[in-house]
């Protein structure tokens, strides 16, 4: 957690706290186990922050699914290559897909998009470290919806808060890159027991950094032994077509 998000108590999650409370059966077990938040005030707050969120989160699924879309929540620390890869799927799919950007500042993710030809939308987040529901609400108005078959939410780059805010979508993919190391799994273990699928990236780098992927595949079967990997390079047409095959089998209504 950070001080930032209420995890952090952004300007934006205050003005959404209002007088109305929710009593929905979400739990989110990490607020526990933190021992920074020992407080039963702060952890009353963050949790109506997090039921009002998961609230909407889950009108935002209901608004996907009334127009046949399934959602993809993208996470990973920064340049583990969601943005490249977005880029590059559109040449191995005939799947209809459009983006919502999540970063500090800058449009410069949802211009790379665009410029393919590829449906985008920007959120400047500010100083929060994640997205949350309200922020993928309010993009939702600004995106065509019909005829899409996928709407993926790219995340801010952070392995850590995103995990905990629910924002709406019916999977979650988790991006680890070779040059990051495979010790990332165990030092954020949230992230990657949330995820439905982990890809693997710059795996065209394996001959130049000290990444063990057996290593990363037992970690991974340990923390979630439910999750399926990935492994994958853009320059690898095949690794491409993994995902492209991944993504299709896990349309809602394609099990």
């Amino acid at each position: 957690m950070c001080k930032d998000c209420g995890c952090s108590l952004t300007r934006h999650e205050h003005d959404h706290l209002g007088a109305h409370s929710h009593n929905h059966e979400h739990h989110h077990p990490e607020l526990h186990t933190n021992p920074q938040l020992n407080d039963k005030k702060t952890l009353s707050v963050i949790h109506k922050i997090l039921d009002k969120n998961d609230v909407e989160a889950g009108h935002n699924r209901a608004h996907f699914e009334a127009h046949n879309i399934t959602a993809f929540n993208l996470m990973s620390s920064p340049g583990s290559g969601k943005t490249t890869l977005l880029e590059n799927l559109k040449e191995y799919t005939t799947l209809n897909y459009a983006v919502i950007e999540g970063d500090l500042e800058t449009s410069r993710d949802a211009d790379r998009l665009i410029a393919k030809g590829i449906k985008a939308y920007q959120i400047q987040t500010g100083s929060a470290c994640h997205l949350d529901a309200f922020m993928v609400h309010g993009a939702l108005h600004h995106l065509p919806l019909e005829g899409l078959d996928i709407c993926f939410v790219e995340n801010v780059g952070n392995l850590v808060c995103p995990a905990s805010y629910d924002v709406g979508t019916h999977k979650n993919i988790v991006l680890l890159s070779v040059p990051e190391g495979d010790d990332k799994i165990e030092k954020y273990p949230v992230m990657f027991r949330r995820a439905d699928v982990v890809f693997i990236t710059k795996c065209d780098l394996l001959p130049y950094f000290d990444f063990n992927l057996a290593e990363a595949r037992a970690q991974l079967k340990k923390l979630n032994p439910d999750t399926q990997i990935i492994e994958v390079s853009i320059k690898d047409g095949d690794s491409i077509h993994a995902v492209a095959a991944w993504l299709k089998d896990n349309l809602r209504g394609a099990q």
